[in-house]
């Protein structure tokens, strides 16, 4: 009973100096607030660059022609065209492949309707769009037996669609790729932007093996698309294929870059993580300041009501009482002055994210770390204060003017 009357007597004491109990929470305020929007905002674009990866397909591995990281001569993507359908062939006979598309890619333009467009053009297996996790909005995927056949089909991303055939299905229509008709099979559905930047949907996907032969005439793919069959198995997949390729291409060097989605997505997600720890970290000086302030203010409650504090102990208070009263006036503070800091860092990055049209994302585990830190906060700064308020002299604090 003793302790709740103590608790009830430091919350009268607060709201007995509005005006400065609601000052000294404004650090915690600030500073809360400021570590919710950041880490809400860093959150959410972290949150978009995982979507983004994740549109790219499941468990994807891409095997480059060329290598990134050795070799006297060091090239990018597609530098030395190394990688064969044959590649392509024994990879799909490791353990845990699922899925497992050659790729060929050009710009070039095509005519249809009466009107043309620059676009991608991708030769693909039927597996592509396994791989990509990409669904069909119209028509189907081609087969196997046309890629065995070369035939002329083709499968079109929604931008192509817009700019050819705007308001038509164009399944069973014609496009023609450098004067060559092929015949629309399929619409993919939308997709959107990638990480790069780059239209999704504005590609022309066509059987590999009708880009080889009838329209870039090369013997030799631009990358391989897999799909591991499980996410834990992407690792292993990547360690067999670098060591089925380096036995096929017996190079000095290897000739060949292998690269899982996973890597591709923490090397995008990296920088969001940094700015996140760095924003928060900067946030949290606030919360610093602001604990100085309350420990500042209780310094000057604790001479200011010494009086006050000696006649409770003339009339039987502990030092225990004076103890608790003055950190629970701390506590309170904090924790009032962070929960407001919560609510106004959310309203915060919903404003921002209206302005801007950035994604945000408050995680409900930051919410905890700001109210436990707050509320530490305030016990810190708190204590010295209190400890010094139950330390005083009755007597002398009687005679306190």
């Amino acid at each position: 009973m003793r302790f709740w009357a103590t608790i009830r007597l430091a919350i009268r004491a607060l709201r007995r100096n509005k005006l400065r109990s609601i000052l000294t929470m404004l650090g915690i305020i600030i500073g809360v607030g400021s570590v919710i929007a950041a880490v809400s905002i860093t959150t959410g674009a972290t949150k978009q660059v995982e979507d983004k990866v994740a549109s790219l397909g499941q468990n994807v591995i891409t095997v480059f022609s060329g290598n990134f990281t050795s070799g006297a001569m060091r090239g990018g993507w597609g530098s030395a065209p190394t990688l064969t359908v044959d590649d392509s062939d024994a990879i799909a006979q490791l353990p845990n492949v699922a899925a497992v598309s050659p790729e060929e890619r050009d710009r070039d333009q095509v005519l249809a309707n009466g009107l043309n467009w620059n676009t991608l053009i991708l030769g693909e297996s039927p597996d592509y769009t396994q791989i990509r996790n990409w669904n069909m909005a119209s028509g189907a995927m081609f087969s196997d037996q046309d890629v065995r056949s070369i035939a002329k089909v083709a499968v079109l991303g929604q931008t192509v669609v817009d700019q050819l055939f705007p308001g038509e299905n164009p399944v069973g229509q014609t496009i023609r790729v450098r004067d060559i008709p092929f015949k629309i099979v399929g619409v993919l559905e939308p997709k959107g932007f990638n990480l790069f930047g780059q239209d999704q949907d504005d590609t022309v996907i066509i059987p590999y093996t009708s880009h080889m032969k009838r329209v870039d005439y090369r013997t030799f793919v631009n990358s391989i698309q897999v799909e591991a069959a499980t996410a834990k198995s992407i690792s292993t997949v990547q360690q067999e294929i670098n060591s089925l390729l380096a036995g096929r291409h017996r190079s000095i060097e290897p000739d060949f870059t292998v690269r899982t989605q996973l890597e591709l997505a923490q090397a995008m997600t990296a920088t969001s993580k940094v700015m996140s720890v760095l924003l928060a970290a900067i946030a949290s000086v606030s919360l610093i300041v602001g604990g100085i302030g309350i420990m500042n203010i209780m310094l000057v409650s604790v001479t200011e009501r010494t009086r006050e504090i000696g006649i409770r102990m003339a009339v039987g208070a502990r030092a225990r009482d004076i103890l608790i009263q003055f950190l629970v006036e701390a506590v309170t503070l904090s924790a009032f002055g962070g929960l407001i800091g919560i609510a106004l860092g959310m309203i915060a990055s919903q404003i921002v994210s209206s302005a801007t049209g950035w994604p945000t994302l408050t995680p409900f585990v930051w919410i905890g770390i700001a109210s436990v830190s707050s509320a530490v906060v305030g016990i810190i700064s708190g204590f010295y204060p209190a400890w010094k308020a139950s330390q005083l002299d009755p007597i002398d604090a009687l005679r306190y003017e």
